[in-house]
């Protein structure tokens, strides 16, 4: 697992087209720019912009080997997983502009992922589809760090696979998990 601390990472990952790309890298193991293309419905030129700008940052590299030759670029990530401290973030110069920047994209993604499992569609009635879930636990923060690292096992364990799988009936599942201690309750005489 790697740890990044350049608040630059940050507003990289923040981009919209550059977070789907990362998100269909770490589906899928490692793609050509054209595969990006044909999967997020961008032009190949940009998903090839993006590569080389999530490269610049060391979150993604050429992967020489899976290549069927010299000239055919295949991309994959550095690591499967990108972690960072916000607090050590924001205390660098730039890095409360940049940690503004990622909060208020992930805010957005995390809204547009909670709208969307909530949409009345003929797709939302495939139980296979849309999946949500939520539980209240009663946990010690050993119990939650433990509950973190069994979940990441199961989704990595899941991501293996899908790597290995052929491509027919595949598609590109989000799985959003928030462990954290219950917020408290809005006041009351808050509209909202």
């Amino acid at each position: 697992m790697a740890t990044y601390d350049d608040p630059r990472i940050l507003r990289a990952i923040a981009h919209p087209t550059r977070n789907r790309v990362l998100h269909e890298l770490s589906a899928a193991g490692s793609l050509r720019a054209a595969d990006i293309a044909q999967r997020t419905g961008i032009p190949a030129n940009q998903a090839s912009f993006h590569l080389r700008q999530l490269a610049k940052y060391g979150l993604v590299e050429v992967a020489p080997d899976a290549g069927r030759d010299k000239r055919d670029r295949v991309w994959r990530l550095v690591d499967d997983d990108i972690t960072f401290s916000p607090r050590q973030i924001v205390e660098q110069p730039g890095g409360e502009a940049a940690y503004t920047v990622f909060q208020r994209s992930s805010v957005a993604w995390g809204h547009l992922l909670v709208d969307q499992a909530f949409q009345i569609s003929r797709e939302a009635d495939d139980p296979a589809k849309r999946i949500v879930s939520e539980s209240s636990l009663r946990l010690s923060k050993d119990d939650a760090e433990q509950l973190q690292r069994d979940l990441n096992e199961v989704v990595a364990r899941y991501r293996d696979a899908g790597r290995q799988a052929a491509e027919e009936d595949m598609e590109l599942y989000s799985v959003y998990q928030i462990i954290q201690p219950m917020p408290a309750l809005a006041d009351e005489d808050d509209p909202a």
